[in-house]
């Protein structure tokens, strides 16, 4: 009993710098912040109890009903693409070719690079100058050539495995060495017509499409609560690049532990890339995908550096979120803090993301059963 008793103290001793902060900065922090949401506070004068004031006082202020849309909608958004471009960008990577070190080491370095400096970089890409409209703008004028191009390559492609089933033998439309052949031929043709001047590249004008500075929203016409503000679309994009990766070592290490007999029975039976895929792929990364869609949701709705670093670059209500709606009633600059109504926005935020969570998880529950 005493050495029992020794190795419980122990382990409390051991436990007890987490314990303390935890009591501290979470159980402590959350008291407090459930207490101040029922009061009147701003930091200077004592909390003046007002009940569920601040919760009513949510519902009718224009900037929080905002953030709830957009905290949703990115949400849902966000977390539908990257879930799904995870796994398929995992499923790639999963092959085993020579240099495949490489391309998961590359992929992954979004996720390790500094969140500020990401994007910051986005930031100067989503300019009217910026590299994406000038992207656009140069696909838009090279348009023909690529169409060319295209087409000729697809008709010397049909052509080589019409000649070799002509030939009875077995040839893909997707066979690589057939591949290689219409590349390179569509190639020279491409070349040979631009170079002639049979084809050339249109005169387009500049494209001009404001991502930040702008109120609009896609689509256009929609209702308030199914239109998605342009400058949340950027943030979007941002976010999806940075936290694919993450998502898709996952993924990878899920998919390291199938067996590969199955997809070697699968073809066997004459399932395809595709069918096996969604027959043998998905089933069997289920759990990680609950995992991934939780995290992702939790992550998606508590969003709030993209927002902070984007700055007055784009309108505040286009880009605000819950998070940053309650940072920014309670950081507000020069005008009193309202320390009680952003603690009611937290508390709302956490409401929600409990809710979202467990809503999540009855959903994917019920469809594997």
């Amino acid at each position: 009993m005493r050495t029992k008793r020794s190795d419980t103290v122990a382990a409390y001793l051991f436990l007890l710098p987490f314990l303390v902060l935890l009591g501290i900065f979470f159980v402590y922090a959350t008291g407090r912040a459930i207490y101040f949401s029922f009061t009147d506070y701003d930091l200077f004068r004592p909390p003046n109890w007002v009940g569920l004031r601040n919760y009513a006082a949510l519902f009718a202020d224009a900037l929080f009903l905002s953030a709830l849309r957009n905290s949703i909608l990115f949400a849902v958004i966000v977390t539908a693409v990257q879930t799904f471009l995870a796994l398929v960008m995992a499923a790639v990577l999963n092959q085993k070719v020579r240099g495949i070190a490489f391309f998961r080491a590359a992929f992954y370095m979004p996720s390790i690079t500094s969140s500020v400096v990401i994007t910051l970089i986005f930031l100067w890409m989503f300019q009217r100058r910026g590299l994406i409209n000038y992207l656009t703008e140069s696909f838009q004028r090279a348009l023909p050539v690529l169409l060319i191009f295209v087409l000729v390559l697809a008709t010397v492609q049909v052509a080589q495995v019409a000649w070799e089933r002509r030939r009875a033998l077995p040839a893909t439309w997707t066979d690589p060495a057939l591949l290689v052949v219409s590349l390179l031929v569509a190639t020279g043709a491409t070349w040979l017509l631009a170079t002639t001047g049979l084809i050339q590249p249109r005169d387009v004008p500049p494209v001009d499409f404001i991502w930040l500075q702008t109120r609009d929203s896609i689509p256009s016409g929609a209702p308030f609560w199914l239109s998605v503000p342009i400058p949340l679309a950027a943030i979007m994009i941002q976010n999806v690049f940075t936290t694919i990766p993450t998502f898709m070592l996952m993924y990878l290490a899920a998919l390291q532990d199938v067996p590969k007999s199955h997809y070697e029975a699968a073809s066997i039976d004459g399932a395809n890339a595709t069918q096996q895929f969604l027959r043998i792929t998905i089933p069997s990364v289920a759990p990680v995908t609950f995992l991934v869609l939780t995290l992702s949701m939790i992550g998606t709705l508590q969003m709030f550096d993209q927002v902070a670093i984007f700055g007055d670059a784009a309108p505040l209500r286009s880009v605000v979120t819950l998070a940053y709606f309650v940072y920014d009633r309670m950081f507000p600059g020069a005008q009193t803090p309202e320390v009680g109504f952003a603690a009611a926005g937290a508390m709302f935020l956490a409401v929600l993301t409990l809710v979202v969570v467990l809503l999540q998880r009855r959903l994917v529950r019920s469809e594997a059963n």
